[in-house]
């Protein structure tokens, strides 16, 4: 049915507009934001078929966030609804040097941390599916979200899916040891990691050159690839971009500079990216894709992937920075 499945939190987002404080703030820009649901429009954006599952309130917030996916061509139907309940919701101040923009979750007993592991018929989602990806956000949510995601990947495989997992490891929501024993054996089912050094460092305290980490990781745990992503910041609002990935062998991407309007969901797009290229060409594929709607991520506002495939080409190329006429 699907080339890939994601399952996650979308929560509304609230960010002030003009570089306000949030204690200034009379007004909000608000869109929908999740690591998941970003990563399923990226790759609906660039040519795949897509799902995105998640547990929402039935009410207008949560059909908000529901229409702001699915506006993109991913498939909501999988999306549980609950009587009762509330949408989650982050806070965004935008930050200018040297003030560094920050996140105020308020996302404590939102619908899907009630999610349960039987409460969502995965093999009817799965069957016909290539891939299946979600992050160490969900499993962080709740107890019984952690068992729902277990048994996601588990059945994912069961099927005959390849299994992604973005490592997106919140220091908000869970401790790095919890983490560490409960992503212990969920990796242990997944074929593509994706993550930061910093993530990996926090969570498994593996430190070093991003290949001796990519290397150790698949030592312990088997993975297919490992894909480490590389922010340098220069400033709140530039930086520079690139990534590797280790497979049969070291893949390289291309350095992108970076002019940021919105950094957030930077790392959903690579992810898309990624995903997409693996999909269709393979690991080079993979970086290249992967860098190039990362960093055109950072020139727009929203946590989601407004770019079209003709100009993810542009960027691989070297094209992208020429004025279109």
């Amino acid at each position: 049915m699907y080339d890939v499945v994601t399952l996650g939190e979308t929560m509304l987002r609230l960010a002030p507009p003009d570089f306000e404080r949030l204690e200034q703030a009379r007004t909000y820009n608000v869109t929908a934001g999740g690591s998941e649901s970003s990563t399923a429009v990226g790759i609906a954006r660039i040519g795949l078929k897509t799902a995105w599952v998640s547990k929402l309130p039935e009410n207008p917030m949560g059909r908000f966030i529901a229409n702001k996916v699915r506006e993109h061509g991913v498939d909501t139907s999988h999306v549980v609804w609950m009587d009762g309940g509330r949408a989650g919701v982050y806070f965004l101040e935008f930050g200018s040097a040297p003030r560094a923009s920050q996140v105020i979750y308020d996302r404590k007993g939102s619908a899907i941390s009630t999610l349960t592991a039987n409460e969502i018929d995965w093999k009817p989602i799965f069957q016909g599916t290539r891939l299946f990806h979600t992050s160490g956000i969900t499993p962080a949510l709740s107890k019984n979200c952690a068992e729902a995601t277990a048994q996601a990947v588990s059945e994912a495989r069961s099927a005959g899916c390849m299994v992604s997992f973005d490592m997106n490891y919140r220091t908000k929501l869970w401790s790095p040891e919890n983490a560490r024993a409960c992503l212990s054996e969920l990796l242990k089912q997944v074929n593509i990691l994706i993550t930061t050094r910093q993530d990996i460092a926090r969570v498994f305290g593996l430190t070093g050159a991003p290949e001796e980490i990519a290397e150790k990781l698949k030592e312990m745990f088997n993975f297919d690839v490992v894909a480490v992503t590389l922010r340098e910041p220069i400033s709140v609002q530039t930086g520079k971009w690139t990534s590797m990935a280790l497979a049969d062998k070291v893949y390289r991407g291309k350095v992108y500079d970076l002019e940021i309007i919105d950094r957030v969901g930077s790392g959903d797009s690579f992810t898309a990216g990624f995903l997409y290229g693996y999909l269709t060409g393979g690991v080079e594929k993979g970086i290249a894709y992967g860098d190039a709607m990362a960093a055109l991520k950072h020139t727009f506002p929203g946590d989601l992937t407004w770019v079209t495939p003709e100009e993810v080409r542009d960027q691989i190329e070297g094209q992208g920075a020429r004025i279109k006429r």
